[in-house]
């Protein structure tokens, strides 16, 4: 397990390294790169939203299940 949450920081540290490089060499202009990283930003956000929600809900169930077995 600790081996995962290694991988998992590493893959989430270079995956912000590169978007930072890609914004650098990037030939937009500054007004449109800030609106299209918002953008992405405010999407990103709001799918880990509902994916956490959603595996919320299913341990909620679990231990549900684990605290009132039928």
């Amino acid at each position: 397990m600790e081996k995962l949450g290694r991988f998992l920081l590493g893959a989430i540290v270079g995956g912000m390294f590169a978007a930072a490089i890609v914004i650098l060499i990037t030939p937009a202009p500054g007004n449109q790169l800030r609106q299209q990283v918002t953008g992405k930003v405010a999407s990103i956000r709001d799918e880990v939203k509902q994916a956490a929600e959603t595996r919320r809900k299913e341990l909620e169930s679990q231990l549900d299940q684990l605290q009132h077995p039928e």
